[in-house]
């Protein structure tokens, strides 16, 4: 009986070491396949990528997707734009407005035209009402300091009207000391007439037929335009006649103005005004609203 126990027991030893040698083995085999973590492992799974927020529609979008492109102007400044019959129709032209025909065939939207004073367009296209502004507009720094602008596509001169029967009375800026003189409110002459003739009296209304007319019933003696300006209403006005006054000029010329912070349509706009540039279609388009003029009194 001693001897058959110690057996079993002996066998059993080596059947339990055996068994411990097979588990050992599939543990290690395990481990390998599960990287050893001891935890089943798979396919990788795929990280769910956030989505990212879709980018803010742009000004240059948002006018494109509504067909339209809002000009706010004031067409009382001829050549620039005015107002004139055609086919009964009263119609507002002028090479401001051939060039904003263009900048919206480019963009492949259609023009809507607002007419405002001149003193209200920058509002007007701050608070959203309108996409940009073409009136003879020169940039300087406070204006910059609101909208964007684009490249300078004219450059005038600027020049005084007085009555004919005074050219010989005025003929320097010291002949107008104390003396009434009219700019458009809003405008560049305003600053001019302020800087360069500070010894006259400034008289500043919205349109400028109402200065016209109040030249022609002296109650200014004379009115600060740009030249283009001047020959137009000299040309229906024959009372009057440019002056020999002189000013200096700063060669800043006429830009659109945009909204602030909208470079993709600066960019469209400066595309167009280069274009019609280089192919002298500006030129043409002044040429054009100034012979427009001719036997058409400005209103």
């Amino acid at each position: 009986m001693i001897f058959t126990v110690k057996k079993t027991g002996f066998i059993a030893f080596i059947l339990l070491l055996g068994m411990m040698l097979v588990l050992s083995a599939c543990g290690s085999k395990d481990a390998d396949e599960n990287n050893g973590s001891g935890e089943v492992t798979g396919p990788a799974a795929e990280t769910p990528q956030a989505e990212e927020p879709a980018a803010e529609p742009t000004l240059l979008d948002k006018i494109k997707e509504s067909g339209k492109l809002r000009l706010g102007t004031s067409a009382d400044y001829p050549p620039y734009e005015f107002h004139k019959l055609i086919e009964g129709k009263d119609t507002i032209i002028g090479f401001d407005i051939e060039i904003a025909k263009a900048i919206a065939a480019d963009l492949g939207v259609e023009l809507e035209i607002t007419d405002m004073g001149f003193d209200g367009l920058l509002t007007a296209l701050q608070s959203g009402n309108i996409d940009m502004v073409l009136a003879g507009m020169t940039p300087n720094e406070e204006r910059s300091n609101a909208v964007d602008f684009s490249d300078v596509y004219y450059t005038a001169v600027q020049k005084v009207i007085v009555r004919a029967e005074d050219k010989d009375k005025y003929k320097t800026i010291d002949d107008l000391k104390g003396l009434q003189v009219g700019a458009q409110l809003g405008a560049i002459q305003e600053g001019i007439v302020k800087e360069q003739m500070p010894e006259s009296k400034l008289r500043s209304l919205t349109k400028l037929p109402d200065l016209i007319l109040d030249l022609k019933s002296k109650n200014v003696e004379a009115v600060v335009v740009e030249e283009p300006v001047a020959a137009a209403y000299i040309g229906a006005n024959p009372e009057l006649v440019i002056s020999d006054i002189q000013l200096q000029q700063d060669e800043a010329g006429s830009a659109v103005a945009l909204p602030k912070n909208s470079p993709e349509l600066v960019e469209a706009v400066n595309a167009t005004l280069k274009r019609l540039a280089d192919e002298g279609k500006i030129a043409q388009f002044v040429t054009e609203a100034t012979n427009a003029m001719e036997n058409e009194k400005p209103e």
